[in-house]
């Protein structure tokens, strides 16, 4: 079977309406991408496929959607402002900036650069002539610090504006409307919020398509909790969120925990989720123990009273957070990846198939005339039918078995074809994605047959 390699995968979305190069027409903006039709179907697929496993199916469990544009104070209370930014050095060489501890993990994975102080890093390659990436030199400056925040202005002069940042991550929107959702759910602890949104970083060295991009999207949960039950909460996000990924038809075998050594200031404990990618691992999941930091540090700043009232025990206390974040744009990426297949079939033919669930597929039912000028009446009335209730496509154009391998390719999970039987005996072929089986139904029966095919 085919392995598909990441230009492989930017040429099939390119080709198929899943991705787009940002700004294509102008000759593109670094690092930007924009989603397609098929593509935009698939994301919010995934995106409703959270919704049913962190919000529908759980108690006390609420979602939220807060502005991009926050309070500047907000993200001096987080530490964004002071401690926010990557470890970067250029080459002297080619002019080229890369961050230190990708240089060094790429060079020697059991390094582990995230255990390093800034000296140490650099040390560390001036000592084993690290080269340069892009001209094989290793002639570097010293690291210096880069923050990842966009800053913008408000204000109606130039003069008077104020400078404002574009969120560099969703959580702080669940942290600051913590006693809003409490009060207006009248909810108790433990309780989470969760959101999807997008968030902003200003990345210096991004790669890998769609994987590090300045603009992405995410999807949080926030547990609120007691302290003391922190713990077992933290362990037990961290096996949901493979159970999750498994849910959305990832092999167990493609995925790992991968427990961090050196903690942020704000964490207790932390673990990614990573996926087997064709350039190596990559975190697709974070989870943390964020302690009571978050909720802390925003009381300190507002002056506004973030406790809870416990009133069994009739304690007033600070919660603890556990946090697991989810990557939008690398789960799309990763969820590519594990259904995209090259598949051999019978006299040395063979066809691509995206093996998608049928739940997160962009289209769910392919309408096919067997022949255009006999057939097509009948089939865009069932086409017109089936509409109302999903995502369907209709196609007239080439062969059968071409348009078979079209609807395949994008992982369009039934076909229904319109033959003579249909005009004369009401009867369809319904064939399936995977198997390329077919079976014979009344078209009267369709909307029965798919009326749980597509439920998550």
């Amino acid at each position: 079977m085919k392995k598909f390699t990441m230009e492989d995968l930017m040429a099939y979305c390119s080709q198929y309406g899943f991705i787009f190069r940002g700004s294509e027409i102008y000759g593109g903006l670094a690092n930007t991408w924009d989603y397609g039709p098929l593509g935009t179907r698939f994301k919010n697929n995934i995106k409703d496929a959270w919704r049913y496993f962190f919000i529908q199916t759980r108690d006390n469990s609420y979602e939220l959607d807060s502005d991009i544009l926050m309070n500047p104070a907000v993200w001096e209370a987080s530490g964004h402002l002071a401690g926010f930014s990557d470890p970067l050095l250029d080459c002297r060489s080619c002019k080229t900036r890369h961050r230190a501890d990708n240089l060094i993990n790429e060079y020697n994975s059991e390094a582990n650069a995230d255990t390093m102080t800034q000296e140490e890093m650099l040390h560390y390659i001036k000592e084993n002539q690290i080269p340069c990436p892009k001209c094989g030199k290793s002639d570097f400056t010293d690291i210096r610090q880069f923050n990842l925040m966009f800053a913008t202005q408000r204000g109606v002069t130039e003069e008077g504006a104020a400078a404002i940042y574009l969120r560099p991550e969703n959580a702080q929107g669940e942290y600051v409307n913590f006693l809003n959702v409490m009060r207006t759910m009248r909810t108790k602890l433990p309780f989470g919020i969760g959101q999807i949104g997008k968030a902003f970083r200003n990345e210096i060295t991004p790669g890998n398509f769609t994987f590090r991009t300045i603009e992405f999207e995410q999807m949080e949960y926030q547990t609120f909790c007691r302290k003391g039950e922190d713990e077992a909460l933290y362990e037990y996000f961290k096996s949901y969120g493979i159970q999750f990924f498994e849910f959305l038809g990832i092999k167990t075998e493609h995925l790992r925990h991968h427990d961090h050594e050196k903690l942020a200031h704000y964490a207790k404990a932390a673990c990614d989720i990573e996926y087997l990618f064709p350039f190596g691992w990559g975190e697709i999941n974070g989870t943390h123990n964020r302690t009571d930091f978050d909720l802390t540090r925003h009381q300190e700043y507002s002056g506004k009273n973030l406790e809870y009232f416990e009133e069994e025990t009739k304690e007033k206390y600070i919660p603890y957070i556990i946090e697991s974040t989810y990557g939008l744009d690398r789960i799309v990426l990763a969820l590519l990846f594990e259904a995209l297949e090259e598949e051999e079939l019978e006299k040395g033919e063979t066809r691509q198939v995206l093996r998608l669930s049928p739940s997160l597929a962009p289209v769910k039912i392919n309408v096919l005339p067997l022949i255009k000028k006999r057939h097509a009446e009948k089939a865009l009335e069932i086409y017109k039918g089936l509409k109302r209730k999903y995502m369907v496509s209709y196609d007239d154009a080439g062969n059968i078995g071409k348009r078979y391998r079209r609807g395949d390719v994008i992982g369009t999970p039934y076909a229904v074809t319109v033959d003579d039987d249909t005009l004369e005996k009401g009867i369809v072929t319904v064939r399936q994605r995977d198997t390329m089986e077919q079976i014979r139904l009344p078209y009267s029966e369709l909307e029965s047959y798919f009326r749980d095919k597509f439920q998550f």
